[in-house]
């Protein structure tokens, strides 16, 4: 991780190293915190946050599902972003929010426990490596299966749940992948550790449902909207690993992975095809703010040199 100048901290705007929480904090010890993953790319008008309102209501519904009760409202949490990236000068970066139980009781209950929010800015290239977006990733079934919605519930975007994710991630890359793709208890195809998954067959786009107990991803939806507008068909469906063997295609989309080919699962060769590199492209586009018919979703920071947009 590069450090940047600042990290906007519970209202303040605090030094890099400032940035600290005390051993105590209860989020720590059980996991108590929720987060988001943001990117701010480098476009014509300056630096522009993709999607931030969605982000922001997301973390406002994972605070919910975890009876917290955030200190600060939307909108300022909005205000707080632009003015750590005009405050880090950075043309284009990613942004982690994070909002956790933290220090003063130590039992399980959070009662007693105040909500401490922070945001955090720094450089960010491709998650699964910049060769991976241009030749495909591998990847492999995972032997840990995506916690059920019924045990921890995975549409909030959740610091504890990540365990799950941790341990999916650790493996693959012990067994030489890049990356896992975990399944559910009945054997459905779920998600990433960190991404969502697509698969194309015979030129249609599938991808499984919110009720495999995957996060709603915000650059699923993108990809979802993009694949629609080039005329592609998309079906939310049950997958099954065979499914992801058998695929013309198939590729993984998040805030931090953008689009990445799958052209590897489980040792069976896919390759990388075109429509997953048209719609890597057609996002790219986006985000970047090369094609306008989306300019709703950038948000652009006022900095020295550009001013705000409302």
């Amino acid at each position: 991780m590069q450090e940047t100048d600042k990290i906007w901290m519970n209202g303040e705007l605090v030094d890099w190293a400032d940035a600290k929480v005390h051993v105590g904090t209860h989020a720590l010890h059980y996991g108590s915190g929720v987060f988001e993953g943001i990117r701010c790319y480098e476009t014509e008008k300056g630096p522009a946050v993709f999607r931030l309102r969605d982000h922001l209501e997301r973390l406002e519904n994972s605070a919910k599902v975890l009876y917290m009760d955030l200190p600060y409202a939307r909108e300022e949490l909005r205000q707080a972003t632009h003015e750590l990236i005009a405050a880090n000068g950075l043309p284009s970066c990613y942004i982690r929010p994070v909002a956790y139980y933290g220090y003063g009781e130590l039992g399980v209950a959070t009662t007693g426990n105040p909500v401490d929010v922070v945001i955090m800015s720094f450089p960010w290239g491709a998650y699964l490596g910049e060769e991976g977006q241009r030749t495909g990733i591998t990847t492999m079934v995972s032997t840990w299966e995506r916690v059920g919605p019924n045990v921890i519930p995975h549409v909030a975007k959740a610091t504890g749940i990540y365990l799950n994710s941790m341990l999916a991630t650790t493996e693959a890359r012990r067994a030489g992948y890049d990356e896992a793709i975990m399944l559910t208890r009945d054997g459905y195809v779920a998600d990433g550790p960190g991404e969502n998954i697509f698969v194309v067959k015979n030129g249609t786009l599938l991808t499984p449902p919110l009720s495999m107990s995957i996060l709603p991803g915000i650059t699923r939806d993108t990809v979802i909207h993009l694949a629609r507008a080039l005329g592609y068909m998309v079906e939310e469906t049950l997958l099954i690993r065979t499914d992801l063997y058998l695929a013309d295609e198939a590729f993984m989309v998040g805030t931090a992975t953008e689009v990445a080919p799958i052209r590897a699962v489980d040792d069976r060769e896919i390759g990388v095809g075109p429509i997953t590199l048209e719609l890597q492209q057609a996002y790219l586009d986006v985000v970047n703010g090369r094609d306008q018919r989306w300019s709703d979703w950038l948000d652009v920071v006022a900095t020295s040199r550009t001013p705000a947009e409302v």
